[in-house]
Formats: C-alpha cells, sequence, structure tokens
C-alpha cells in the first residue's frame, strides 16, 4: 500500500441533495492509508463529477463522532447550534464538528483546521433535514470500519 495515488476502496452511500447534486461517502486509500471521504458531486450539462467541497476523516475520527452524530434528535428543530468536537487528523491537523447555518439552512458542518494558517478550505455541510439518513452513512461508515480487518483494503 506504498501508492501515492487516490483509490475508493468501498462505496458506503449516497445523500441525494438534488437531482444534479449529492454527497457521496467512501472509504478510500491515499497513500496507503485509508479514509471515510465525504464528497459533493454534480452533474450538469458540462460537468460530472466529485466538487471540490469535501473532506476525509481517519478511522478514528469516525469511531469517535459517530456516536455523537447518532445522540442527535431525529428531529432537526430539535437540535441545538453547538459544536460537537474538535478531532485530531495528523500532526497539526484537525477537524472541527459542529452544528451550524449555512445560506439560512441549518447542517452539520465538518471543517478542517490547520494550527499555522486556521481554517482550510476542506469541508463539507450537511443539511440537518437529512440527519436520519446522515446518522445511517455515519452508522455504515464504522461498522465497515470495524468488520475490515487493515490488511483487507
Amino acid at each position: 500500500m506504498g501508492e501515492s495515488s487516490f483509490t475508493v476502496l468501498r462505496e458506503i452511500g449516497t445523500l441525494v441533495l438534488s437531482e444534479n447534486e449529492e454527497i457521496r461517502f467512501s472509504i478510500d486509500v491515499y497513500r496507503g492509508f485509508r479514509y471515510v471521504s465525504i464528497r459533493r458531486y454534480l452533474r450538469t450539462d458540462g460537468f460530472a463529477g466529485p466538487t471540490r467541497d469535501g473532506l476525509t476523516l481517519t478511522p478514528e475520527i469516525v469511531r469517535l463522532l459517530e456516536p455523537k452524530v447518532a445522540a442527535l434528535s431525529d428531529d432537526p428543530k430539535k437540535i441545538e447550534n453547538v459544536q460537537l468536537g474538535k478531532f485530531a487528523k495528523r500532526q497539526g491537523t484537525c477537524v472541527v464538528v459542529g452544528i451550524g447555518t449555512l445560506k439560512s439552512a441549518r447542517g452539520l458542518v465538518l471543517r478542517q483546521w490547520q494550527d499555522d494558517i486556521g481554517w482550510t478550505k476542506k469541508g463539507i455541510w450537511l443539511p440537518l433535514d437529512k440527519i436520519v439518513e446522515i446518522k445511517n452513512l455515519f452508522k455504515q461508515a464504522r461498522e465497515i470500519l470495524d468488520e475490515q480487518p487493515i490488511d483487507d483494503f
């Protein structure tokens, strides 16, 4: 697994946002390390594929984050704007997860923070009106990570 290229190992699931937009959860490998990737995909007349919106989570972050997401109410109106946690990704880089508002819509916000520069461009916003589906995708990601020995990926 010493490859330096990015490879999708397993699709976890899709969160459909509209006819032309979706967020895909997958397990990927890059430079020999496994990640759970959460990325927005578009389909338009001139483009079909992944956008820059997204980020990767280490298996350890998914195992810590999934119970926090699972504990959220299934009713989006009952979920308060709150930070769920700050999770170390590697030395000097972490993922900050919370409930926030973007363009007057509430969602689960995952953003990458780097100690030397602050917020990076890496991040994703998941709409709270899809909270049950979001919980299921995080649960599936954790279960897949738990069932697959590291050597099988």
